[in-house]
């Protein structure tokens, strides 16, 4: 069906088109929601940038049994909680965070790539999305909460916690009411929580016994200040902890997972890229003055996220009635819009290419959406840009990658739930890493 590609978290029953147009598509979800689907720039345009956008829709039971039920900032459906949390969230994510994360992200890549047979198997071939996920969890864990923590183990939650939070999202309340079927997510989602909460806590311990706070006043500091003036509850400290630290394991994780076999698989892309590097930084390591330097690799993760994106889907509840693209649209109505299609269908000369020709002139904001824009927008666009040139550049810089059998991202198995991510069941996923010192790393 047309609108599957395009919509599979919901899994939908029925479609009023048949065809791409430019007619917005109706669907109804399981969970018997209205859902109406844009695709087009102006449609994303109208919707992004208007304040009565901001809310999201799901499954009131399934976020209250994720936590995120008028708590935390992902999918906090109560505009007025949510603009008390996003506050938060922004003077973590710029400022001083944002020049603090180069240095915190060749810290934590080198000291990772220091003890790759962790992530290796006896073949020599290298877990990359477990080397990825723990090296976001590390970087976001030394930036926002500043407490040890097992790696292989808070990961093995997050993924957890995450099937979780994507299969109960959209469930009609009829599910809910059959302990079986939602027990095990439930059991997830409590694991993940469990653990942080000790975490967090003995984060609560360290601020009561610090003698000086002044320079160590991170993210987590802050809601717990807040919680102590009773500006947020604990439940809500806690939720917005832990969206924190998932939602680069998360999603940032898979994005340079697609970055590298796209790499592996463009030999010109990947000469380029090390050809910027060299230019810019020569034999040292990236600074916070050279993010900004490095055209080419900026270029090439634009184009990495429009050509593969993980986030392809944005939704939206219209908070009063209003137009769109001469559409009518009801107070109340669930919107999706369709960002990966859009990148597909405009502006770009060659769209369903992979190229870094698709962004050697300037593209404008509306044609180009990773992060999405306007009051919802992704709090965290400007330190994911600069902790994917770090990681990028100081892993290449190492390292050259090839795939295996020539595993690409386009024959690779996907699952498009909440974000779309590879089959972790299909072979092949590994990577072989090669010292780019080494005459094996020249000959290719």
């Amino acid at each position: 069906m047309p609108c599957s590609s395009s919509y599979n978290p919901a899994s939908p029953m029925i479609c009023s088109a048949g065809r791409w147009s430019s007619t917005p598509f109706l669907v109804v979800n399981p969970a018997q929601q209205l859902v109406t689907l844009f695709f087009r720039s102006s449609s994303m345009l109208h919707v992004m940038k208007h304040s009565h956008y901001i809310s999201r829709f799901g499954s009131k039971l399934g976020l209250q049994c994720v936590g995120m039920h008028e708590n935390g900032i992902i999918f906090n459906n109560n505009p007025a909680l949510w603009k008390v949390i996003r506050p938060f969230f922004m003077k973590a994510l710029s400022g001083p965070g944002l020049v603090r994360m180069v240095a915190i992200c060749v810290e934590s890549i080198k000291a990772h790539l220091d003890r790759l047979e962790e992530v290796t198997n006896a073949s020599g071939y290298v877990d990359v999305l477990t080397l990825m996920r723990r090296i976001m969890l590390d970087t976001s864990n030394m930036l926002f909460l500043g407490i040890p923590l097992d790696e292989s183990a808070i990961v093995t939650k997050i993924q957890g916690y995450f099937n979780a939070w994507q299969a109960l999202l959209l469930k009609p309340d009829i599910f809910f009411k059959i302990s079986w079927l939602y027990k095990k997510y439930e059991k997830s989602v409590k694991e993940l929580k469990d653990a942080l909460e000790i975490l967090i806590e003995e984060k609560r311990h360290q601020i009561s016994k610090a003698e000086k706070l002044e320079d160590s006043m991170d993210f987590a500091t802050q809601l717990i200040f807040a919680e102590k003036r009773g500006d947020l509850t604990k439940e809500n400290v806690n939720q917005c902890i832990l969206e924190m630290l998932i939602a680069a394991p998360d999603t940032m994780s898979v994005s340079v997972f697609f970055m590298l076999f796209l790499i592996a698989k463009h030999p010109k892309v990947e000469e380029a890229l090390m050809k910027d590097i060299q230019t810019v930084l020569g034999e040292r390591d990236i600074s916070i003055d050279d993010v900004p330097k490095l055209k080419v690799v900026e270029n090439f993760i634009y184009e990495s996220m429009r050509y593969q994106p993980v986030v392809d889907l944005v939704m939206r509840k219209a908070l009063q009635d209003d137009v769109i693209d001469g559409y009518p649209v009801k107070k109340g109505t669930n919107i999706i819009l369709n960002l990966g299609r859009m990148h597909r269908l405009e502006f770009f000369p060659k769209p369903n290419e992979f190229t870094l020709e698709n962004f050697e002139k300037n593209v404008p904001y509306r044609y180009f959406q990773p992060f999405g824009f306007g009051p919802r927008a992704c709090a965290g666009k400007f330190i994911a840009m600069v902790m994917m040139k770090s990681i990028l550049v100081t892993l290449l810089k190492r390292f050259h990658v090839k795939s295996l059998q020539e595993k690409c991202v386009e024959n690779m198995q996907k699952k498009n739930d909440l974000s779309l991510h590879p089959d972790e069941a299909d072979g092949l996923l590994e990577m072989v890493f090669t010292p780019r010192s080494s005459d094996k790393c020249l000959e290719n």
